[in-house]
């Protein structure tokens, strides 16, 4: 029953986008057909993934292939299931977003196409998590890939949206070359494109290969830095329910396929962990400092992925540590932090991004510095999109303090160790202290430019309410985002269970005090919560009778101007100078100077590292020393031609014995 319910629901998730094919371009009925199919597919998928849970992994369909050395093999697991419930929720709520953010009304042209591939990326991201066979694991990939590629190119009459989907194609079929050939190695090692069982593979041999390949191919889709840079330009360019999507779940998926991959080795090296645990520290503080830099909304908390991928990609590197030091409760805390992070990272990022998209709804922009005093005219957005922020910053009473504080007791853990490799963990814990206190430095920016002061532009002082559609699915992530901060006991079992999958010898422990006190966590969660709620009552009565049409306090200043507020440049150019070395901001503008300047103006723009200032500059070098080699090579002369046979002829009669 758990499988064909599960299966059911990957069908209707599937198909919830076909029938608005059939119907007028203009008709409203296959978005509303869409959302009940997508909303049923998943309460399906919710209903067969908690039912085979107390089977302990034994919900199992098994089918036969005509492609040689595939198979349709689907295993519901513990650790499956850590991935799946957030895909669940957040596909059917961005759905219901959909109506209200991009009605087919108003887009004709691509609501169909948006919901199709909507559609499609989720149900093959249901078969990629519960696929035990590497060629059904890389078909499902592929069809995510390019799902993905299409979403991102919703608005293709648009030049930004291109390059994002041409840069996205181009770095996830990289990737995905190399999971080809780490397939094809473990297959070569245990003789079957089946999924070997965990701790069942020897760490000798291509062990390496297998997890560098893996590291890449799988770090790629999920933004490891400096693998990261399809993801800003992608998540910025999508519609943003899509972004959502896309950040709070696809590239969980490279996070799923590299806990997958080192669930097959009974040993783990301590290079293993020490490579991914410093790949995330500088996903972390690099991905966060670029965030700060961001005069894109968007933009802004794409790079905040990158940022939240290091943090799970630090606890993944403190179990890894911990395996190969045989520490098992350093690895049970370092697992366990690593993937609740992922779950809270796909609620709290989706939070942000519908509350960012209900921005752009009503002010028709991304940029940060043509926006401000949106509180006054969107509570509800402006008080959701706070609560995405405290949580995403890892502040109690919300999710984000539960995931980080699992982390940081594992890297507190690692001085127990016997091995300096396994001490190395520590440096987790200073690294996420960074991280956390930029993240906070950053999301005052945001909701402070954004949602308080004064309205820097016409569209920003005629913005209007987010409507019901779009405010619905944000509320229900807010509430999700406060469960775990509050009740965080309530997913230890399935933490607990998923660890197991990962590490069977983690059996015998379990995710309780004094190893980790999430109870206590709770607790301190419900009296902050009692005292925020008090000082407000407090507050309110105090201004009750204050005048609400007043403008914001200009410091002293009489006649004040929307102008004088910071912009996103100003408010943090002080932390962008501490990273210029990795930056590498560029300022246009000349300084203002003596009493009567002269009208200056001034712009900052941060371009990526990677991607400017090496990729992009190498690949054009390339294209110009092939149009050079284009131009001697095919001349238009006969003669020429014929040297190239003749030079050919004469290589292959020597090499040929």
């Amino acid at each position: 029953m758990a499988i064909g319910l599960f299966m059911t629901g990957v069908l209707l998730i599937l198909a919830s986008g076909f029938p608005g094919l059939l119907m007028p371009r203009e008709s409203e009925r296959g978005e509303q057909i869409f959302v009940v199919l997508m909303v049923l597919g998943s309460l399906c998928g919710v209903l067969g993934t908690l039912l085979s849970l107390p089977q302990d992994g034994n919900a199992v369909l098994n089918l036969s292939w005509s492609l040689p050395g595939a198979a349709f093999s689907l295993v519901i697991d513990p650790l499956s299931a850590v991935f799946l419930f957030p895909l669940f929720l957040v596909a059917p709520l961005g759905a219901i977003y959909g109506l209200g953010y991009w009605p087919q009304r108003d887009h004709p042209n691509n609501g169909r196409q948006l919901r199709l591939f909507y559609g499609v990326i989720g149900a093959a991201m249901v078969l990629l998590l519960c696929a035990r066979n590497g060629l059904l694991f890389l078909f499902a990939w592929e069809a995510m890939a390019l799902s993905g590629f299409f979403l991102i190119t919703t608005e293709d009459n648009r030049s930004e949206a291109r390059r994002a989907g041409l840069i996205y194609l181009a770095a996830t079929h990289t990737g995905t070359l190399a999971l080809f050939a780490l397939f094809a190695l473990i297959e070569g090692i245990s003789g079957s494109f089946t999924f070997p069982p965990a701790a069942s593979l020897a760490a000798g041999g291509a062990a390496s290969a297998v997890f560098f390949l893996g590291l890449f191919g799988f770090g790629m889709k999920a933004g490891l830095m400096p693998l990261h840079i399809w993801l800003p330009g992608a998540h910025a360019a999508a519609p943003s329910h899509a972004s959502a999507l896309l950040s709070g779940v696809m590239i969980k998926t490279g996070i799923y396929g590299l806990v997958r991959l080192t669930s097959f080795y009974a040993a783990i090296p301590p290079s293993w962990g020490i490579i991914v645990l410093a790949l995330g520290a500088i996903s972390g503080i690099l991905g966060v400092a670029l965030a700060i830099a961001q005069h894109d909304i968007k933009r802004l908390l794409a790079y905040h992925s990158v940022e939240n991928i290091g943090i799970i990609t630090l606890g993944l590197g403190i179990a890894l540590i911990g395996r190969s030091d045989q520490q098992p409760m350093l690895v049970l805390l370092g697992i366990s932090g690593a993937l609740l992070h992922t779950v809270n990272h796909g609620l709290f990022k989706s939070l942000l991004f519908y509350g960012a998209g209900a921005v752009i709804h009503a002010t028709g922009s991304r940029q940060i510095d043509g926006i401000g005093g949106l509180l006054r005219r969107m509570k509800w957005t402006g008080i959701c999109f706070l609560g995405g922020a405290v949580a995403i910053c890892g502040l109690p009473p919300f999710n984000g303090f539960v995931s980080e504080w699992l982390i940081y007791q594992g890297a507190l853990r690692s001085l127990q160790g016997s091995v300096s490799a396994s001490q190395l963990a520590l440096l987790a814990a200073p690294a996420l202290a960074l991280i956390g206190g930029l993240a906070l430095a950053c999301f005052v920016k945001v909701f402070g430019l954004v949602f308080l002061g004064e309205p820097r532009q016409e569209a920003a002082a005629r913005a209007h309410p987010a409507p019901a559609a779009m405010r619905l699915p944000m509320l229900v992530l807010l509430l999700a985002c406060a469960w775990i901060g509050l009740f965080p006991w309530s997913v230890a079992p399935l933490l607990q269970r998923a660890a197991t999958v990962w590490s069977p010898s983690l059996a015998p422990l379990t995710l309780a005090a004094p190893l980790a006190s999430l109870p206590m966590i709770g607790l301190l969660a419900w009296s902050l919560l009692l005292l925020i709620a008090v000082v407000w009552f407090w507050i309110a009565r105090r201004s009750c009778k204050a005048p609400r049409d007043a403008a914001t306090w200009g410091c002293g200043y009489v006649a004040s101007t929307p102008r004088m507020q910071y912009t996103a440049s100003s408010f943090g150019d002080f932390i962008v100078g501490l990273f210029r070395v990795g930056l590498r901001t560029e300022r246009h503008g000349e300084p203002v100077a003596g009493p009567f300047p002269k009208p200056s103006s001034f712009s900052s723009h941060t371009p990526d590292a990677v991607l400017d200032g090496a990729l992009l500059p190498a690949a054009g070098g390339i294209a110009w020393l092939c149009d050079r080699l284009r131009r001697f090579i095919q001349n238009g002369h006969t003669s020429f031609y014929l040297l190239y046979v003749a030079l050919t002829l004469i290589v292959l009669f020597a090499l040929i014995p």
